[in-house]
């Protein structure tokens, strides 16, 4: 299995889920309590991610060193606005009336959406609920809310459920968002649930969006998103260092920068 395929085991990721839903700080005793594990195991795993750089450790505890994935979406729609909004236009520019796509459940895709309001009769299949509110019921679009489980960090629904009803349509186009890029892991996300849904979306999707502002670059996460060979173009909003751009290059994906946003 190469590095792409698996970049966390189990305990990791149960760690780091349990770790985003309590706010991305805890101590050492209340994660074994809360994982029902020694803290002796607690402490391994703690070790083991943190040669990753996916957190901290300190006297006691352990932190997340990207606390934004462990924010609500809602919070995360107000940071760096202007940069997401830029990259939503840019987005939305390459999607054509009618199409049928997917819109996943990040605050640079509810950007995306916001920006497609003006696109006529689109079929919009999403988890999400603020890329739903922002596309029902004008211009003709139908906007298909997959059920499962809500989570409140994301805003959307996981699960089984949700899987099984996305995987009804044919999409043409998928937007995806992502907590990292990074130059050993790919792109990754800190949630497996919606790790799992992007790579199967990514998989069967005619073409494949990733929206990233560049803070995005660098950052580390878990869990693998999707393979780079389900990406067609990375929508970011300033230049990258060197090595992304070559990264991508060996990969086959297209760099596309946000242009200027233009007032409606």
């Amino acid at each position: 299995m190469s590095q792409l395929e698996r970049y966390a085991t189990h305990r990791e990721v149960e760690l780091l889920e349990t770790l985003r839903n309590i706010g991305g700080t805890a101590r050492t005793a209340n994660l074994a309590e809360t994982l029902r594990v020694s803290e002796e195991t607690v402490r391994r795993t703690i070790k083991s991610l943190a040669k990753t750089g996916v957190v901290r450790r300190v006297h006691g505890g352990v932190y997340l060193v990207n606390p934004e994935a462990s924010q609500p979406v809602a919070s995360r729609l107000s940071h760096r606005s202007c940069e997401k909004a830029r990259i939503g236009q840019t987005a939305a520019s390459l999607i054509q009336d009618g199409t049928c796509l997917f819109l996943d459940v990040g605050s640079t895709t509810a950007h995306v959406a916001q920006a497609l309001r003006q696109h006529r009769n689109l079929t919009v299949v999403t988890n999400g609920l603020h890329a739903a509110q922002a596309l029902v019921g004008i211009n003709g679009n139908r906007v298909f809310l997959a059920g499962g489980e809500m989570r409140n960090v994301e805003g959307g629904a996981f699960g089984p459920e949700t899987l099984e009803f996305v995987q009804r349509f044919n999409l043409d186009t998928a937007v995806l968002s992502v907590d990292g890029i990074d130059e050993r892991g790919g792109f990754l996300l800190a949630g497996s649930e919606e790790a799992g849904l992007a790579r199967a979306v990514a998989s069967w999707s005619r073409r494949v969006l990733v929206v990233a502002d560049h803070t995005k670059f660098g950052e580390s996460a878990p869990i693998v998103a999707c393979q780079p060979t389900d990406i067609d173009a990375v929508i970011t909003d300033q230049k990258v260092r060197q090595s992304f751009h070559t990264l991508l290059d060996g990969w086959d994906i297209e760099l596309i920068m946000a242009r200027p946003v233009v007032a409606r």
